[in-house]
């Protein structure tokens, strides 16, 4: 496969870390376990940007507000680990920079 376009200008708004994220279950179960928190979301927010950075897309999907890209992979956790999951990614004509959808566990964890 391959990365997502401008991958390198991936953004991550903060209500999709603070208030969906690390707020509704078992999501936040999931990332808490793995040392992420509501107060240092930033670091959330950093980890999934790399992960569209790091890893290849495994799907695109076309959708009415643009392509939908889904990358799986490892990622970076402030404990060390590197819990597998996977992201989605919106990258539309309007805003050539891929805004984050949601991110939920593969299974594989490290």
């Amino acid at each position: 496969m391959a990365k997502i376009p401008n991958a390198d200008r991936a953004y991550v708004e903060r209500p999709k870390i603070t208030e969906y994220l690390l707020i509704d279950e078992p999501k936040s179960r999931f990332f808490s376990a793995f040392g992420f928190t509501i107060e240092d979301w930033q670091a959330l927010a950093g980890a999934l940007i790399s992960h569209a950075m790091s890893n290849d897309y495994v799907r695109i999907r076309e959708a009415p507000f643009g392509r939908l890209y889904a990358v799986e992979g490892p990622l970076v956790a402030p404990d060390g680990r590197r819990p597998s999951v996977r992201t989605v990614w919106n990258l539309s004509e309007e805003d050539a920079a891929p805004r984050f959808i949601t991110a939920y566990p593969t299974g594989g964890r490290r």
